[in-house]
């Protein structure tokens, strides 16, 4: 059985998309331990981020300032961090990978938002990847909030 990738769409799904360039999906992710994390999937099926064509890195390139712009905008994290983990698809006996990014916003201090309060325990660290589900209506705002700039 073929491993799908469960972040870029072209499969199946992830998240709740939230905005698209030529190239790229961004998602926010069904887990917001860090708040605003997002998920940025290419269109396209593609294995290594070798592979990806110089049109896909400058649209990248571009996605990466909006959707930092519009963090800044909406909760002002500290810093960023983005990852290009394949490695769940990676489980299946004959896997499948496909480029995607996690987005992870981090935080110094508390945040509180829609009355839901993110902590950042591990800042300054790498983040872990422990869930954190809220409550459809903080999605909501979650995803309004970003949209607003990007």
């Amino acid at each position: 059985m073929t491993s799908k990738c469960e972040y870029c769409q072209l499969n199946g799904g992830y998240g709740e998309l939230i905005y698209e360039t030529d190239c790229w999906m961004i998602f926010l992710a069904p887990s917001q331990r860090y708040l605003g994390t997002c998920v940025v999937a290419l269109k396209r099926n593609c294995k290594n981020l070798s592979e990806l064509e110089s049109c896909e890195w400058t649209d990248f390139a571009d996605t990466v300032r909006k959707l930092e712009h519009s963090l800044d905008e909406a909760f002002n994290p500290t810093l960023y961090n983005w990852s290009c983990f394949k490695n769940a698809t990676f489980r299946s006996e004959k896997p499948d990978p496909a480029v995607h990014w996690h987005f992870i916003p981090r935080y110094r201090g508390k945040i509180e938002f829609a009355g839901v309060s993110f902590e950042d325990p591990d800042f300054g660290y790498i983040p872990q990847p422990i869930e954190k589900k809220v409550s459809k209506e903080v999605m909501v705002k979650i995803r309004a909030e970003l949209s607003k700039n990007l």
